[in-house]
């Protein structure tokens, strides 16, 4: 599968994007729409371009990690959901995840609630990462 339009505007718009790098909440030196590497250095700027060539190529890294680890059939809006939970905090969560767990036996609902417990960073719950999940349970559940 693919993320959609919907997907990436989700992505978008919770990441925001900055054409300098910064270091994000959850400590990482990013820049553009939260693109995270070893390509990402103090002082380096982009344009709007750029960033979105850096968010495609992000994009489709994660969009691999959801196929290889989801073995039950997906809706759009859960694959779209599961990408942007990916993009924000890694394939590694995914896949040790009770999320996956419960989705791949096959309760959706149970698997929806799981998306809410991820909205902490250093151990604290900011409120960007509240509403991030929420709008991901709300989008797998579409």
């Amino acid at each position: 599968m693919k993320t959609s339009e919907k997907g990436l505007d989700l992505i978008r718009k919770y990441e925001g994007v900055r054409f300098a790098a910064y270091v994000c909440p959850g400590g990482k030196l990013t820049i553009g729409y939260g693109h995270t590497g070893p390509d990402v250095y103090e002082g380096k700027k982009i344009d709007a371009e750029e960033a979105n060539e850096l968010l495609e190529h992000d994009v489709e890294r994660f969009e691999r990690s959801v196929n290889e680890l989801v073995h039950v059939p997906m809706t759009q809006g859960m694959f779209d959901a599961l990408v942007s939970f990916c993009f924000n905090l890694g394939a590694g969560s995914l896949k040790s995840s009770t999320l996956l767990k419960k989705l791949n036996g096959g309760d959706r609902e149970a698997a929806a609630d799981e998306f809410l417990r991820w909205n902490k960073a250093k151990g604290k719950a900011l409120a960007g990462l509240t509403a991030r999940r929420e709008s991901e349970r709300e989008l797998f559940l579409a």
